[in-house]
């Protein structure tokens, strides 16, 4: 699957290598509903990994951390370090079939 680019402010090498399981460099990739995109490392607002991912605003995005994951307000942000896994659904309609 082709990589999607957030930031095209990268220069070439921006992105390779790793320190402490992160990668180094300003643009990072992270994987968003398995699909790999770059993004500006640091404090990013769920929207704009919304954005990165092509996730519809209107979903719901969670984090995997620690094989758990962890949902993000609409509202909210992460740092990214690279390497960050995010999936997305549908937000739940609130009703129930009994």
């Amino acid at each position: 699957m082709a990589e999607e680019t957030f930031d095209v402010g990268s220069k070439p090498g921006d992105d390779h290598g790793e320190a402490d399981g992160h990668q180094i460099g300003p643009i990072v990739t992270i994987t968003v509903n398995n699909a790999q995109c770059k993004i500006h490392r640091g404090h990013q607002t769920v929207s704009a990994i919304k954005t990165a991912g092509k996730v519809p605003l209107a979903d719901d995005l969670e984090q995997v951390v620690d094989n758990k994951l962890m949902p993000l307000p609409d509202d909210g942000a992460v740092t990214i370090k690279g390497g960050d896994i995010f999936v997305s659904h549908p937000k739940d309609s609130g009703s129930s079939y009994t």
